[in-house]
């Protein structure tokens, strides 16, 4: 016999916003990619802006964001998200135009629109998912590979003699007088998923403000390619990937 459960008994503490489209994503078990899409289509609905923002998803894992995010959604070229951004918000200065790359696509192919984009100062916000692998195309080493990581090109450890230092985005972003916001987070506890919607919250209100460029780093798990379980994965965030890539504000001049 089967329990019947009075819902009038309890709360509730949850609801999907309808900021996402009602529909199953490709995302790999414990990826984090739908973690962010959700707080920030929770953002986009709590500022009631959603009528008048624009999402920019790239060649990578986040290419089928237009899929899930009840926005207007343009795909761009591997790598020229930001100079996508920078025509549409041109265009309609008065709407919220964000980007939702990945490393492979904004730290490699794309790092000159990303450079250049920040160093004027376009008003737009870019929120950047930092695995430290090419998720989509297999697992390569990317620019964000960290020393020693293990990837299809580099099955022996990432060797910064062969291969180069890995690149801190943040950090160089931050140093642009065309930023005004940069912070670097993580999605792989609660905790820091609130922290993450907090800092992508700022990044949205600093585009009313006409200041810059906001540039928010979420760094996430990729156990797919990590060749880990999702707790394995979140896991190594904290114990390995975070030493390369400290979590924190590298600037903020937003006033909020």
């Amino acid at each position: 016999m089967k329990t019947q459960i009075d819902p009038n008994k309890y709360e509730k503490v949850f609801e999907k916003t309808d900021g996402l489209k009602n529909v199953k994503t490709h995302y790999c078990p414990g990826c984090g990619h739908g973690v962010v899409h959700r707080i920030t289509m929770e953002i986009v609905k709590e500022l009631d802006i959603q009528h008048k923002t624009i999402g920019i998803a790239p060649v990578g894992c986040s290419v089928f964001a237009y899929y899930y995010m009840n926005v207007d959604m343009q795909q761009a070229a591997h790598g020229r998200a930001c100079a996508v951004a920078t025509g549409i918000k041109r265009m309609l200065p008065d709407h919220y135009v964000f980007t939702y790359q990945g490393d492979g696509d904004l730290a490699a192919i794309g790092t000159a629109e990303t450079i250049h984009a920040c160093s004027r100062g376009e008003n737009i916000t870019i929120i950047f998912i930092n695995n430290a692998i090419y998720g989509m195309t297999g697992g390569q080493m990317a620019p964000t590979t960290i020393l020693g990581q293990k990837s299809s090109t580099s099955p022996e450890g990432r060797n910064p003699q062969r291969d180069g230092m890995p690149i801190n985005m943040s950090e160089i972003v931050a140093l642009l007088p065309g930023t005004v916001y940069v912070e670097r987070v993580a999605v792989n506890k609660p905790g820091r998923v609130r922290k993450a919607k907090k800092a992508i919250l700022k990044g949205f209100k600093a585009q009313a403000l006409k200041k810059g460029t906001s540039f928010i780093e979420v760094v996430s798990n990729c156990n797919t390619n990590w060749k880990m379980t999702p707790v394995e994965a979140n896991k190594w965030i904290d114990d390995v990937l975070l030493k390369q890539y400290p979590l924190g504000v590298f600037k903020d001049e937003t006033g909020l």
